[in-house]
């Protein structure tokens, strides 16, 4: 039980911290308001009160109007919430209130012009966050099985393509593109209750950089990167999953690449439990790329584009977004029981592309549990 005023605010469709808090869909603007001693007060639109009271989700709710201040409310639907959160919170006698890192500017804006201080928490909420119950890690273990498969779907459609003139993959007839295949990975979620991807489907020296997205016709022999990350829309919660395909015979560097990233994974993987830092696990991750005989860290100007490297972390943390906090890289805090983790090494040449492999496990006493099941090799013919 706090003994201190707390705010959340924003709409709870687009804030996270507060949805995780009262998992209501609305995209309208909301203040759900804490006070000293646990009481629990929600104002939102007059139109949604009543589905709002029925979800039971706090002590009370009103709407902005039951809290008008003396020189009336804002035409602005935000801006009202906000000076209805000031006007209650004065009327409640309250003095400072603290927020978390999500509270909107003008929440803030319009409670310091009522004289009550705001102070900000920098890890209000984080750990509530990041220790999913029983219940969000079902939510997470549907979102990933449905991300895993779409990214199977992909690879599958990549290596049974025919190859047409220089190689070109080919697909009903026309060149297989990267947008192609990231509009078929969109269809299939969809079909499957999950949202759109902006995913990754980046061929050939595309892939070097681990964030192209991919453009343009993809060829047999070349590694092709599959990074796939929607949200369930039922419960809102995220998967991520990555796999790399090569179609036809995969180069020599490649596989040798791949082979080492594989066997980063399953480092960081056997490393992961509760009470290990996120800098362990990546530190882990870092030993076995260093002992493939692959660098780490970005190229310098004089580095060769045939110099292979892992350029970011191992992983982050997923569930109402898709990357949440912990971070797997330096400074990584502690892990905790319930953390959704993504473990994401890989590989990156210039002159060659990229690989790189991705599970997300659930953090637990003693160890960690794969969500994933789907293969991790380069050839899914």
């Amino acid at each position: 039980m706090s003994d201190r005023a707390e705010i959340l605010a924003g709409a709870p469709l687009h804030n996270p911290w507060l949805y995780r808090r009262a998992p209501f869909h609305m995209g309208d603007p909301m203040a759900l308001i804490t006070l000293p001693g646990g009481e629990t007060h929600a104002i939102l639109r007059d139109i949604e009160l009543d589905r709002f009271q029925k979800a039971k989700l706090v002590d009370h709710a009103a709407a902005p109007k039951d809290f008008e201040p003396a020189g009336g409310l804002s035409g602005d639907r935000e801006t009202a919430t906000a000076q209805a959160a000031a006007e209650f919170l004065v009327r409640k006698g309250i003095k400072e209130v603290w927020a978390d890192r999500s509270l909107p500017m003008i929440f803030a804006h319009e409670i310091s012009e009522r004289g009550v201080a705001v102070k900000c928490d920098p890890i209000m909420g984080v750990l509530e966050r990041r220790a999913k119950s029983d219940a969000e890690i079902e939510h997470l273990r549907t979102a990933q099985s449905m991300t895993e498969q779409a990214v199977q779907f992909a690879c599958e459609l990549i290596a049974k393509s025919e190859t047409g003139a220089g190689g070109v993959l080919q697909h009903n007839g026309e060149p297989l593109t990267s947008e192609i295949v990231m509009s078929e990975i969109n269809i299939w979620l969809l079909r499957h209750g999950m949202g759109t991807s902006g995913s990754i489907v980046a061929g050939g020296t595309q892939g070097a950089d681990c964030h192209n997205r991919g453009a343009g016709p993809l060829k047999t022999g070349e590694l092709i990167i599959i990074d796939v990350f929607p949200m369930h829309t039922a419960s809102r919660y995220f998967g991520d999953c990555t796999r790399t395909v090569v179609h036809g015979e995969a180069p020599k560097e490649a596989a040798q690449m791949h082979e080492v990233v594989v066997n980063a994974k399953a480092k960081a993987i056997a490393a992961t439990k509760a009470g290990v830092t996120g800098e362990a696990i990546h530190e882990a991750t870092a030993d076995a790329i260093r002992a493939g005989g692959f660098a780490m860290g970005l190229p310098g100007p004089n580095d060769p584009p045939s110099r292979a490297a892992m350029v970011h972390g191992t992983g982050h943390g997923v569930g109402l977004e898709v990357h949440e906090p912990p971070l797997l890289d330096a400074s990584g805090p502690e892990l905790v029981v319930g953390d959704c983790l993504t473990i994401e090494p890989g590989l990156y040449r210039l002159d060659l592309g990229g690989v790189r492999v991705e599970d997300m496990v659930i953090v637990t006493r003693d160890g960690c549990v794969n969500l994933n099941s789907i293969p991790d090799g380069l050839t899914w013919a």
